[in-house]
């Protein structure tokens, strides 16, 4: 068999989140800490305008870039954020940005690198990192340069300055992070924007969890730099990772790349799906703030819950804690966990280490409680 598959597939690995998802429904109400999506549902209001827009026949392919007045509307979102008005450093590039809808920021992310990396260019990642940074960069031929963030999981600018070369395409930010719920502030992406500025380094901008910032406020680095690619979209703050819908925005001397992802994204995933694309006009003004709070409690009995027996930092954002497994490798101790019914994931899925496992906590507050009553007596 190995004869008839392309050498790319060698370079990736399957997904261990989904291996540990698929066990999940095999096992008897197992405490599930493993896979990123909200415990609550899609808004109502949002379910309904979508399933109006399919009972209208909003059924059919839209643009390839996206439903216009979706898109019309992001790009004035965008600039209300960061355009002239706002006084942001990056404000004027920011007046009228590009704007495509994709399916979902892992379709932004494919589409986005298969526009910009070519064999041997570097993609500068700090380590932990989602998943599918990694495993993409590696399909297109392009070098992971990885930044050791730990401990304290920051952003690490001078480490960052160190690492970048002749061959530096792209750095990747994502805050707040997954695996590790980590905030950047704004002083960290001031530095490293003033480090990408030296050689007009794009830098891509993963902001899936903006909404999920519990102990100060979001800070975007399209505020300070113009070479910046937003990637946003609405399946964690609106429970629709289903629904796979997302968009990215540029600045208007970006446009060339949007147009080149659209492209691609005609030969690809055609268009985002029409019906929910109605829905995200109106999520754009739906208000979730009451659904973001429950999840700063469920980080707070987390981090409470197992600071005395683990080593961790207190996640900022986001929805998951990386957590240094008390004995062994991450994935030891994730092997010890699952044969006491609690899913998490080994580090190493999400770095070039194997010292830590993730937790999810999208469940019920008594899941919670009940799971780190299980880790902390394995600990």
């Amino acid at each position: 068999m190995k004869k008839y598959l392309a050498d790319r597939t060698a370079l990736i690995d399957a997904s261990g989140i989904r291996k540990i998802f698929n066990l999940a429904a095999s096992m008897k109400d197992p405490i599930n800490f493993s896979i990123g999506q909200p415990d609550f549902d899609v808004p109502e209001p949002l379910k309904q305008i979508a399933i109006e827009a399919i009972k209208q026949g909003k059924n059919k392919y839209t643009q390839t870039s996206g439903e216009p007045v979706l898109c019309a509307k992001i790009a004035q979102r965008i600039t209300a954020q960061f355009g002239p008005a706002s006084h942001c450093f990056a404000a004027a590039s920011w007046k009228n940005p590009s704007v495509l809808v994709a399916s979902g920021v892992s379709g932004a992310l494919l589409l986005s690198f298969m526009s910009l990396i070519n064999p041997g260019d570097e993609v500068i990642i700090g380590d932990p990192y989602f998943v599918m940074y990694k495993h993409l960069v590696n399909l297109l031929g392009g070098k992971c340069v990885f930044i050791d963030t730990y401990p304290d999981f920051g952003l690490h600018p001078e480490k960052i300055a160190g690492k970048i070369t002749d061959r530096t395409k792209i750095i990747v930010v994502n805050s707040p992070c997954n695996p590790t719920g980590a905030v950047y502030s704004l002083n960290e992406l001031k530095a490293l924007a003033e480090i990408a500025a030296k050689k007009e380094i794009l830098i891509l901008s993963d902001e899936i969890y903006d909404k999920f910032c519990y102990d100060t406020a979001f800070e975007s680095i399209a505020s300070i730099y113009p070479n910046t690619i937003l990637m946003k979209g609405f399946s964690k703050s609106f429970a629709m990772t289903g629904w796979r819908l997302a968009y990215v925005a540029t600045p208007q001397h970006l446009k060339p790349i949007v147009e080149e992802m659209t492209k691609i994204q005609q030969y690809t995933f055609v268009c985002a799906p029409s019906p929910f694309q109605q829905a995200a006009i109106t999520a754009l003004d739906y208000d979730v703030s009451d659904l973001i709070a429950g999840y700063k409690t469920k980080r707070d009995i987390i981090y409470d819950g197992l600071k005395d027996k683990f080593e961790l930092v207190k996640p900022g954002g986001a929805f998951y804690a990386f957590v240094k497994s008390p004995q062994g490798t991450g994935t030891e101790f994730v092997e010890k966990a699952i044969k006491n019914n609690v899913l998490i994931i080994p580090g190493c899925v999400f770095s070039e280490k194997d010292t830590h496992f993730r937790l999810c906590y999208t469940t019920t507050n008594d899941r919670i409680k009940k799971g780190v009553e299980i880790l902390r007596k394995l600990a």
